[in-house]
């Protein structure tokens, strides 16, 4: 932990040309904001069919630390849509979801 998916409306999934620069960026943002260690990384991108909303939606789970306050979450959230802006040109929802230690279960 932490997982990041991206779930990228078909129509635009041509804006994400380097999806290897673009991971880059979002994992570097995980370890350095977030604190996470790379090997905990997990990061998906996914294309669905457009409904309606933002063309981008990317969701966070994660563990809870006391080191991802409040503005250590902000700071995250705000720096992942830059990137996500730079890499794409698109506005993306952002949710993050964060759960204690002992309520995660996990394989591999």
């Amino acid at each position: 932990m932490p997982n990041l998916t991206f779930y990228i409306s078909e129509n635009h999934s041509d804006k994400f040309r380097n999806l290897n620069n673009f991971t880059h960026k979002c994992s570097a943002l995980c370890c350095d904001i977030l604190g996470a260690e790379l090997k905990n990384v997990h990061i998906i991108f996914v294309n669905v069919k457009p409904g309606c909303g933002q063309p981008v939606y990317a969701e966070l789970f994660y563990r809870l630390t006391t080191s991802r306050t409040q503005e250590v979450m902000e700071n995250f959230i705000r720096e992942l849509d830059l990137a996500t802006h730079q890499t794409s040109g698109l506005t993306t929802r952002i949710r993050c979801f964060g759960y204690p230690a002992e309520r995660i279960f996990a394989r591999n």
